[in-house]
């Protein structure tokens, strides 16, 4: 049973606190199919999210089997399914592969049988068998409809949360998703709510809740809907309402909405009676309890996410949600799966892991010329001396500053590819993420599957680029030195990027400021021109191409060590200073990284 007492949430906007829902009262027995209708803007997915614990409640308490969600911990992930108005499935995935991967998310399963009869059973409920193969980017849209219920029904939840799931569908698809929603509400009492802006169908739901700027106006029977607002046909009822203030109606509720729970008993009673109805028996409290449960001051909102869910006092066993390595695997599976089905992801990174060491090697004649030495014998007169001084000089300019920009063409297109490999990595699927967390997602699971993809394309681009340059381009200098600061920029930017990735709220603002961060390492790390020291001192230690060309060039033979310092300005750092900057700009950026994992982002 789901009930809210006097349920508000509210919103600082201008500095004051403004309502978005007002002393929303119901009483939702399991078993039961409720439609939330309502004008656009009346608060239909704000109070859907309020009961699934996105919006803490402002004042007021809901209750769930006995147990007050305020106080004592909210909804388990295996309690509650939640169906949002977006696409909760990536597209390259099959329908059979998107429900089995939910399902290994969100339910710990002690046999592989046991699994499988799980996404069998998920997938005959909502008609998904015959079209299990399919592609999710090819389904219609009472497909995805069906595909998101099923991904939500995997943990056998006792509340179903629908937002607008018919919206945008076909008269005949539109009926479809409301009779399996009613059916589905049938089954082991499931409570089924569904937040709607269409008037049609409402025969099949048992209540029709209408919401009118935050506030109720009405809950009862879908037959006794017109009648309540004195109109003819439903698609009256929202002209109806804006002819008085949701005050008003409000007001005119309250004296009515005991007779109209009564109705609705009556009707449950006879849905019992009639055998069209089968649940399980409400869980038993004590008059105590309910005293003081309607008694008690409301907890603060912060509770309901600080407190451990506790276990109902009835039903079957909990599901328990699989471990870290058991969500960790099965979201590098998919992450790998995804990429490789992604052509365009795919030929992309092929080209730039041929061309970019390509375009290298094509200056690296200029690298590899000989630089003249001075003689041991000095010359005979001053004016050959002077031709020796400016021969040495000008083979140590031409060489050295090939070698300098060499190195540091190199680090710049690492981190261009640090900065492809990840700026939309989180940001991308962000919506699809935050569903994932609300169903029991560990985010140090997901980040870590990010970060363990991730490193297998930094190792594969960094350690080819330094293998490709030094094989057709030979590096004069220390190889495995080179190569090693090469991998760290190129895992510097990367973590960079993906931080950036889980902070921002739109992949297209991830992309852009990731842009601009990798276009400012090449001017500000002093490799071209060197800064003022009073700017120097400040921007060095945030430039991770300065540290890895710093490093790249400390590396170098000594002779060509001595023709690149001859060339540039920028003092350069010792190779361990150089390592431990970019090992503290990569662990700076996972820890700002998971920061903006673990916050909620739920739009």
């Amino acid at each position: 049973m789901l009930e809210l007492k006097d349920v508000s949430f509210n919103i600082r906007k201008d500095g004051e606190d403004m309502p978005l829902l007002e002393e929303i009262s119901l009483h939702v027995p399991k078993g039961h199919f409720m439609a939330i209708v309502g004008p656009s803007g009346c608060g239909k997915t704000t109070l859907l999210k309020t009961i699934a614990g996105l919006n803490p409640e402002s004042a007021g308490s809901l209750h769930w089997n006995g147990r007050n969600l305020s106080e004592d911990g909210d909804f388990s992930p295996a309690e509650i399914g939640y169906v949002p108005q977006f696409s909760i499935a990536y597209d390259p995935l099959t329908i059979d592969e998107s429900v089995e991967a939910a399902t290994r998310l969100r339910v710990r399963s002690a046999t592989t049988g046991e699994l499988d009869h799980r996404i069998d059973r998920v997938l005959e409920e909502t008609g998904l068998t015959a079209i299990s193969d399919r592609h999710v980017k090819i389904l219609s849209g009472g497909q995805k409809r069906r595909l998101g219920l099923a991904m939500e029904l995997v943990s056998d939840p006792g509340i179903l949360l629908c937002d607008e799931v018919t919206s945008g569908l076909d008269p005949r698809s539109e009926r479809e998703i409301v009779r399996l929603l009613h059916d589905l509400s049938r089954k082991d009492g499931r409570i089924v709510l569904s937040v709607t802006h269409s008037l049609s169908h409402l025969e099949l739901y048992d209540s029709i809740l209408v919401l009118h700027e935050g506030r109720v106006a009405f809950h009862g029977p879908p037959e006794r809907l017109t009648h309540y607002f004195s109109v003819h046909d439903t698609e009256e009822v929202y002209p109806r309402l804006a002819t008085q203030t949701a005050d008003r109606w409000h007001q005119s509720w309250v004296k009515h909405r005991d007779s109209y729970r009564k109705m609705l008993e009556h009707n449950r009673e006879k849905l019992i009676a009639n055998g069209g109805l089968q649940v399980p028996a409400e869980p038993t409290e004590t008059a105590g309890q309910d005293t003081a449960a309607a008694t008690e001051t409301p907890a603060p909102p912060e509770t309901r996410k600080n407190k451990p869910a506790t276990t109902p006092p009835a039903g079957p066993p909990p599901i328990k949600t699989p471990g870290f390595f058991s969500q960790f695997a099965t979201l590098l599976s998919r992450r790998w799966r995804i990429f490789f089905r992604d052509k365009g992801q795919v030929f992309l990174q092929l080209a730039i892991l041929i061309c970019f060491p390509i375009i290298v090697t094509l200056f690296s004649d200029k690298a590899s010329g000989n630089i003249r030495r001075y003689s041991d014998t000095r010359p005979s007169d001053v004016f050959t001396e002077i031709q020796e001084v400016q021969s040495v000089r000008a083979d140590q300019a031409k060489v050295g500053s090939a070698v300098s920009g060499i190195i540091m063409f190199q680090v710049v297109l690492l981190a261009l590819m640090g900065s492809n490999n990840s700026a939309r990595e989180i940001a991308s699927e962000r919506q699809i993420y935050e569903k994932e967390k609300f169903g029991g997602l560990r985010p140090s699971a997901y980040l870590a599957s990010k970060v363990a993809f991730l490193s297998c394309l930094v190792i594969t681009q960094s350690l080819w680029m330094a293998f490709f340059v030094n094989f057709f381009g030979p590096f004069r200098g220390d190889f495995v030195q080179h190569a090693a600061f090469l991998l760290l920029i190129n895992a510097s930017m990367t973590a960079i990027c993906l931080a950036i990735s889980s902070l921002m709220r739109t992949a297209e603002q991830a992309s852009l400021l990731s842009i601009y961060l990798v276009g400012f390492q090449l001017p500000l790390s002093g490799a071209v021109l060197a800064l003022p020291e009073n700017i120097d001192a400040f921007t060095r230690p945030f430039i991770s191409a300065y540290w890895a060309w710093s490093g790249s060039v400390e590396a170098l033979q000594t002779q060509v060590h001595s023709a690149v310092k001859s060339v540039i300005d920028t003092s350069l750092s010792a190779q361990g200073a150089c390592l431990y900057a970019l090992c503290a700009h990569i662990a700076v950026a996972l820890i700002a990284a998971w920061i903006g994992a673990s916050r909620p982002q739920w739009d």
